[in-house]
């Protein structure tokens, strides 16, 4: 039995039990067990694939990437939001490298990349699905796309990005974890742990061949969301789940589709159906923070820049851009 085969017998194991308090400790030991065969999953691939992948600058004042399974629309909807000409046609693969477009909306510059479509099995490599995942991991924002005429693609695509090591739309687990020589595992918290039992932490760090070390936890975990922190491999990106194609939906089927799969936004690129919407939507999920300057004050620090006095500043969690008022 090889890793790929292990990994989805275990898993097929949890899928088919009960989880509860009595089998809390079973789940989260064979999860441990998951990820490391993942990550030995993940090592043999990155061997294998010498490094190759698309290269793409990042430009402009955040990156977005849209993400989903072939013919999703992707192509058209960069070409309705951006400046791009993505070749567009009604067959599969018709994107098969990384089309860049730029979308200039309330005095930002947004890069957006047109990534080729992924197939199920992505994550363990199927397609060039590890290059398009590890496009996503350097993205600010993910676009999951999804075809309104094919919605189990959503569960499909949360699956393989969950699989690669990328959480979306959540927080990094507040675990502090200090190894140390001697002296077994210390578990201290500062909430109350309603997930997790003492002894199925320790039992967890074990799998990972932590024996001595002082764990800090303050925030009510679950068993993956330690595993995330032991490994501390993640990345954590907002997302905006998009359905496309909505024209071709009656309104009792769009009705359905919102109560199943509660989308942020509903567009059709064809029609220009909410276009502008996402563009909203795109702009406050970054989280710029916008700062306004006098022309003066703004002449004078583009001359500390050019000076080399003055550094321009930008991360994650904070973006600007000079505008003038």
């Amino acid at each position: 039995m090889n890793i790929a085969e292990r990994i989805k017998e275990l898993e097929d194991h949890l899928r088919d039990a009960q989880y509860n308090k009595h089998t809390e400790h079973a789940f989260g030991v064979i999860k441990a067990q998951i990820a490391k065969l993942r990550g030995r999953l993940e090592s043999a691939a990155a061997k294998k694939s010498g490094g190759t992948g698309f290269a793409i600058k990042k430009s402009g004042d955040a990156t977005v990437v849209l993400l989903g399974f072939p013919s999703t629309g992707k192509s058209t909807l960069l070409n309705s939001l951006t400046n791009a000409k993505s070749k567009v046609a009604a067959y599969e693969f018709t994107t098969l490298d990384v089309i860049p477009g730029l979308l200039e909306y309330k005095h930002a510059k947004i890069q957006i990349l047109d990534v080729p479509g992924i197939l199920a099995g992505a994550s363990r490599g199927k397609g060039r699905g590890k290059e398009v995942l590890a496009m996503v991991r350097n993205a600010d924002l993910i676009l999951i796309i999804i075809d309104a005429l094919n919605p189990e693609q959503y569960p499909a695509i949360l699956k393989e990005v969950y699989d690669v090591g990328i959480r979306i739309n959540q927080q990094s687990p507040d675990v502090k974890i200090a190894k140390k020589v001697r002296g077994g595992i210390d578990v201290g918290s500062t909430v109350v742990l309603t997930k997790l039992s003492k002894e199925t932490i320790i039992a967890i760090l074990h799998e990972f061949k932590i024996n001595n070390a002082d764990v800090l936890i303050r925030s009510d975990i679950t068993a993956d969301e330690l595993i995330d922190a032991i490994e501390g491999t993640r990345k954590y990106i907002p997302a905006v789940v998009v359905v496309s194609k909505i024209d071709l939906l009656s309104k009792d089927s769009i009705d359905k589709l919102i109560r199943t799969m509660n989308p942020d936004v509903l567009v059709s690129a064809e029609k220009q159906i909410n276009i502008n919407k996402l563009k909203d939507v795109i702009f406050d999920k970054l989280n710029f923070i916008r700062i306004f300057f006098s022309r003066s004050l703004i002449h004078l620090i583009k001359k500390f820049i050019r000076s080399g006095h003055l550094l321009s500043y930008s991360s994650p969690y904070f973006r600007y851009s000079l505008i003038s008022k």
